[in-house]
């Protein structure tokens, strides 16, 4: 641990003062962000998975730093891209108007917290909010270049800076709860896709199975599937998941969409094969079975394949960018022969 700490005093010790600060900051607006969500995962099932969010965005800050550190170089060197003529106007629009957009959200949802206390909406607009100050913040306190050159958006070099923090900034969008209305809807939606599918197969085995409502009518009893069945928690949580294997495992933007992509669908798949398994249990052995042990093993189950299947998904999109690279590098060599 001691070790551990050094390398950051060591590391923080190259980085320009402003910078330093800037991170400094950041990290207060987390932290401040941490705390008024730290009432939501203590009190609400469905983000108890935030506990984990300041941990994985320190490892995920710690494992980029020698990229961070190098994009500081390339932003003092001469040569670095900047973007320019309107293409800098653009960009100069943009982050001026994220940051005031930033800073308006974070103080509306603070006086919301300090006079209706914790609120969905009020954490909501706190965490927009520091997304939108922090980003900015970075950006406008990168290193500037004595001789920049003109160049695209995306390869300004602070804009690559940035663009390594843009995941311990918006992993809080996933551990943040949804405001009531959107939480809800989108919660009764999967739970009617839950049980018109599990009616749907258990009539096609020849198992007779009745619907009414959100209650599923079996020979032996019957099973009422609850909102927390709809598959929102699990979709939370594979969300989050999703996030950070790509945070760390991949670079190109095409790859972290996948995987994210990927971890919405393993969540809403595998959510379906727990309301299918929990019905065949109560279907033979009563409605009653499938309470406790079952029911919560088989919510976990949700979680642990969905992150195995992103582990097989992983090798697979990383085969096809080395499988590239390596025709690149052919292709190269029969050039220069």
């Amino acid at each position: 641990m001691a070790k551990f700490f050094q390398e950051v005093r060591e590391g923080l010790a190259r980085v320009p003062g402003l910078f330093r600060a800037a991170l400094g900051l950041a990290a207060g607006f987390m932290a401040f962000v941490a705390w008024d969500q730290s009432h939501w995962w203590s009190a609400k099932a469905d983000y108890s998975f935030g506990w984990l969010v300041p941990a994985f965005v320190i490892f995920v800050v710690y494992d980029r730093w020698p990229k961070i550190t190098a994009a500081l170089a390339r932003c003092v060197e001469v040569g670095s891209v900047r973007a320019k003529k309107w293409r800098g106007w653009v960009l100069g629009a943009a982050v001026g108007t994220m940051l005031a957009l930033g800073a308006g959200f974070f103080l509306l949802g603070s006086f919301y917290r300090a006079g209706a206390g914790s609120s969905q909406p009020g954490t909501l607009a706190i965490t927009l909010g520091m997304i939108g100050v922090v980003l900015p913040l970075l950006w406008l306190n990168a290193p500037d270049s004595a001789q920049p050159v003109a160049g695209g958006i995306f390869a300004d070099a602070r804009v690559r800076l940035a663009g390594l923090f843009v995941f311990p900034v918006l992993v809080w969008l996933v551990s943040a709860p949804m405001v009531s209305v959107v939480e809800n809807q989108l919660s009764l939606f999967l739970l009617h896709k839950v049980v018109t599918v599990v009616s749907f197969v258990f009539d096609m085995l020849g198992l007779p199975v009745g619907q009414q409502g959100n209650v599923l009518v079996l020979p032996n009893g019957s099973v009422g599937v609850e909102d927390a069945c709809s598959g929102i928690r699990s979709l939370t949580g594979c969300l989050f998941a999703g996030s950070f294997l790509a945070a760390v495992f991949v670079d190109r933007l095409w790859q972290k969409v996948t995987l994210v992509v990927a971890a919405m669908g393993f969540a809403f798949v595998t959510n379906l094969a727990r309301g299918l398994f929990l019905t065949g249990w109560a279907y033979s052995y009563g409605s009653r079975a499938i309470e406790g042990t079952v029911h919560d093993v088989a919510g976990y189950a949700v979680l642990g394949l969905t992150v195995a299947g992103l582990l097989c998904v992983l090798p697979i999109i990383t085969l096809k960018v080395g499988s590239a690279a390596s025709d690149g590098a052919v292709a190269q060599t029969k050039s220069e022969s």
